[in-house]
């Protein structure tokens, strides 16, 4: 049986270590670091995810708000927001949530947020420094995904690497994370031809494609580390990933839960980032 990565359990301990930087952080600049959230609407996923963020936030020391914003809010007043966020110097981290009303371009919002305060790394600049291997601010679940393959002793330095799912979000910053480590990397999608072949190849698989249980044991090699970003609900409703665990679990080396797994390393490496966006600037 697989190894489980206890995704909470390591998300714990960056948590502890960003609250030690966060306090010292604030002894040397006479107050903590600070994130704010925008959150525009009224998706249900959308306001348990900012409310675990607060939660977290306010847990390791970071100062901030979050903004609600009405469903009916006109993009020109989120953006508004954002100029008026990224003008203020005791703003460190800007979040918008997405996704956000359908009259609200997310591509408006992603060119305004100032790189420096982009603490989810989506922003062109940022996007930029990953693929040149310039430091810069990287997406959350990506470095989470990198930090679970860490603490669970995966060297990855030539080793063989798939990446299922394509999206901006995870799937192709993830891949660059994963190259800048010296992995050799695929990155397959749903117009890939064989996908369970290709996937078989790996020594790590990483599912980052919003599809429950799409990955079985015809997509795993034996001995392989699996990462599993989805989130998605089974035929009774059930939160499950990408990867059907029951049946991949016997023959992985090493796999993560869901939920347990990716989820809590999501919001931790945002802390995180937070921090590092303060301290950038502060250095700057």
């Amino acid at each position: 049986m697989a190894r489980w990565i206890d995704g909470t359990q390591i998300a714990k301990t960056v948590r502890d270590d960003v609250a030690q930087a966060v306090a010292l952080f604030a002894r040397q600049h006479g107050r903590p670091p600070s994130l704010h959230v925008v959150l525009a609407g009224d998706d249900p996923a959308s306001a348990v995810y900012v409310r675990n963020k607060e939660k977290f936030a306010a847990q390791v020391g970071l100062a901030g708000t979050v903004h609600r914003l009405p469903q009916s809010v006109s993009e020109e007043e989120l953006l508004t927001l954002v100029r008026r966020l990224n003008d203020d110097p005791l703003v460190d981290g800007i979040l918008v949530q997405f996704p956000v009303p359908p009259q609200v371009r997310q591509s408006e919002v992603l060119r305004l947020i100032d790189p420096e305060k982009d603490v989810d790394g989506l922003h062109a600049s940022n996007v930029g420094k990953l693929w040149s291997g310039r430091t810069g601010l990287v997406p959350c679940t990506p470095r989470g995904c990198l930090r679970l393959l860490d603490e669970a002793g995966v060297a990855l330095a030539g080793k063989r690497a798939v990446v299922v799912g394509r999206s901006n979000l995870v799937g192709k910053p993830v891949a660059a994370l994963l190259l800048a480590r010296d992995a050799t990397v695929t990155l397959v999608h749903s117009k890939t031809q064989d996908l369970a072949a290709r996937c078989r190849e790996a020594e790590i698989v990483i599912a980052a494609v919003g599809r429950a249980k799409l990955l079985n044991r015809s997509f795993i090699a034996p001995g392989a580390t699996v990462i599993d970003v989805g989130m998605n609900r089974d035929e009774v409703g059930k939160l499950c990933g990408d990867v059907d665990f029951a049946d991949v679990e016997p023959i992985a080396g090493a796999i993560t839960p869901v939920p347990g797994g990716v989820g809590p390393m999501t919001i931790a490496m945002l802390l995180e980032n937070t921090l590092l966006a303060a301290q950038a600037r502060s250095a700057g």
